[in-house]
């Protein structure tokens, strides 16, 4: 098919997306694109072949043309991975001899898998030689090797290099001449990794960044799956909304938190790292992004329909409405009883991080639990700020001391309460308001002012949640609780305790719950107060590659300048990059959109000012050397919970120093 034919498939097609992921099924320069897994992360690679690879006898004999004067030459040696996709992509792989005067081999890529199978068959390399150090990291090397290929999504040719590449400006430049010598249309490089645009920078050469190609994107499955579910098109969350578990929900913007439901699909793109993805991963159900899907699916809106996301394209196709003695048969979760969240309520003592393990979650919250098992394995490279916790005893007291305990008895017993969300909603702000308002503990009162200015200085705290319902199995909690920012006054920080408190009674909270059958009575909050950093840029970071499961030992990192939170709270996109241990290397997979940063106001809390730590010549919050430490602290942590599980880990830098201030179980099913 020609590239015409493919402009005019993809212009006629509304239904389908553009190929602005390409990128990642990237064919590389030495060999085929890894397994596609992953609009977020793929890259080419010198050793694996991708799924949906171009099956067909080759269109010509010769093992390569020399120059590319149209598009039928292109047609006749190019391949193209996942045909018949909004995705597809064609491509040809070359080969530059600098030995032989730059010349140039566009290799029929019908017939070569490899640029290594090429260069053996035609003895420029001797067979035995290694192909990766003399092709891909010797400063001396005979040989250039990359792809050219058509973007879509910027109507533009690019060429490329694999992104562990070690090319230095001499061989980028050089590439870059021969091609757009020998090629009947301009070229332009993409770079696939910092180092390449970084040595790029500087030589005067057109690029295509895979920042623009994301800037085009009109799909992205953050989390894919086949659900069955009634379409609700939300245009506006509020109040007046119920969402039921049952429901495929279609959102103009992204909240910070959802009830269960069966489908997510946003018409703006977010980030891997949000709440709202972390929750669809742990529900283990399709969250994409469709660009005006509200407009495009508002005939379905109220009707059950059966969505298909891969990572390549969607389904969405009218269904019948499930059986209910079938429903329980094939998806048992939703039938459960209620599973009551663990809690040791004997534990009064006012305890520092360093004195907890992880088996103390039970008496304080795996969020202090995880803190304190991370200072006992003693790991390099971060500090955790020092910080104590309120154990569940003392949230358990007030409640009952106050008579709290008996009122939200009696709302849950009330019919309204139950079948009304707005009413649901309202109670539940008033209940929250009662709790702030109750009469605090005043022996606690003293011991806790005491703590924070004998353990902690009497210096800037964060107030934040630890509850006995995060972190249960199938269910992270993430986002669900309050945390209080940069509390400097005594009376402020015992607010701030009762307001960690009341926020287990969040609306979104308390939904979550119900939905995913955890016994609302179980559930008890602790606060952990712990010293604030002001953080000139902060992130989250997941210590694996969230699209692909074959790319071990990856690290997927968003960053934004300032405080971390704009990050978890869905606050624009960040920065977000992809350490790759099998190529080294580290690749921009967008910049930062972030306009303003949250630092620490005067009088307290986190305020918007528009400074920035954006490099003004690379556009970027982290470097390439931060970007590596981060991943290898992830690792690290990783390590520490004895590699069963992947790790959600909120870090901060400030003066060159970086600090980790959470650390749970990364949750996807």
């Amino acid at each position: 098919m020609t590239i015409t034919n493919y402009k005019l498939r993809m212009t006629n097609d509304k239904s389908r997306m553009s190929t602005f992921l390409a990128f990642f099924f990237l064919l590389s320069n030495y060999s085929a694109p890894l397994n596609v897994f992953g609009q977020m992360s793929q890259k080419p690679s010198p050793s694996r072949e991708p799924e949906g690879v171009m099956n067909k006898t080759p269109d010509m004999r010769k093992d390569s043309l020399l120059k590319i004067e149209s598009q039928a030459d292109f047609d006749s040696i190019g391949r193209t991975y996942h045909q018949g996709t909004p995705y597809a992509l064609p491509h040809a792989m070359f080969v530059i001899d600098r030995q032989a005067e730059n010349k140039i081999y566009y290799i029929n890529s019908q017939i070569f898998r490899f640029h290594k199978d090429f260069l053996f068959a035609n003895k420029l390399a001797p067979i035995g030689t290694d192909i990766y150090k003399a092709v891909y990291f010797s400063e001396d090397r005979r040989f250039i090797v990359g792809t050219v290929a058509w973007q879509k999504p910027v109507e533009k040719w690019t060429w490329e290099l694999w992104e562990g590449d070690l090319a230095n400006g001499e061989h980028i430049k050089t590439a870059n001449e021969v091609i757009n010598k020998t090629f009947f249309e301009k070229v332009y490089f993409k770079p696939n990794s910092i180092r390449q645009e970084d040595v790029s920078a500087g030589l005067g050469i057109d690029r295509v960044t895979q920042d623009e190609l994301n800037k085009n994107q009109e799909y992205l499955a953050l989390n894919t799956g086949k659900t069955v579910g009634r379409l609700h098109i939300i245009d506006k969350l509020d109040d007046t909304v119920e969402i039921g578990d049952n429901e495929i929900i279609v959102l103009k913007e992204l909240p910070v938190s959802l009830p269960p439901v069966r489908g997510i699909i946003v018409a703006k793109p977010s980030t891997p790292l949000s709440h709202i993805n972390i929750l669809a991963k742990g529900w283990n159900i399709p969250n994409v992004y469709i660009k005006d899907a509200d407009k495009l699916f508002r005939q379905y809106d109220i009707r059950w329909v059966e969505l298909d996301a891969s990572l390549t394209d969607y389904k969405i196709a009218r269904a019948a409405l499930p059986k209910m003695d079938n429903f329980c048969a094939e998806n048992p979760n939703k039938c459960m009883a209620p599973r009551t969240a663990p809690a040791d309520l004997k534990v009064k003592t006012l305890t520092p991080l360093g004195a907890m393990r992880k088996k103390d979650s039970i008496a304080f919250g795996s969020k202090s639990a995880n803190l304190g098992e991370m200072l006992f394995a003693r790991l390099p490279g971060f500090t955790i700020p020092d910080g104590f916790t309120v154990p569940f005893y003392w949230y358990d007291k007030f409640m009952g001391n106050n008579g709290f305990d008996k009122i939200i008895g009696n709302l849950m017993d009330q019919d309204d309460f139950v079948h009304n969300p707005r009413v649901r909603r309202q109670k539940l702000e008033e209940f929250r308001t009662t709790i702030q308002n109750g009469k605090f503990d005043k022996g606690l009162k003293r011991e806790i002012i005491q703590k924070w200015k004998t353990q902690l200085s009497g210096h800037s705290v964060f107030v934040r949640s630890s509850s006995n319902s995060e972190d249960l199995p199938n269910f992270s909690g993430a986002g669900l609780y309050s945390s209080v920012a940069n509390v400097k006054k005594e009376e402020d920080l015992i607010a701030a305790v009762k307001k960690v408190w009341a926020s287990l009674w969040k609306f979104e909270a308390y939904e979550a719950r119900v939905r995913n059958y955890v016994d609302q009575q179980s559930v008890y909050m602790s606060a952990l107060i712990q010293l604030g950093i002001d953080m000139q840029k902060g992130g989250v970071m997941i210590s694996k590659d969230p699209f692909d499961e074959e790319n071990k030992n990856a690290v997927y990192i968003s960053a934004v300048c300032g405080h971390n939170s704009k990050i978890p709270n869905n606050n624009g996109i960040p920065e977000q990059l992809l350490f790759s241990p099998k190529s080294n290397s580290v690749a921009l997979v967008t910049l930062s959109q972030q306009e303003n940063s949250l630092k620490f106001g005067e009088n307290g809390v986190l305020v918007e000012t528009p400074d920035t730590c954006v490099d003004k010549t690379t556009k970027r919050v982290l470097t390439d050397l931060q970007a590596r430490n981060l991943a290898k602290i992830a690792l690290g942590i990783r390590r520490v919970f004895g590699n069963k599980a992947e790790q959600d880990i909120e870090w901060g830098i400030m003066n060159g120093r970086t600090y980790i201030v959470q650390a749970r179980p990364y949750i996807e099913k």
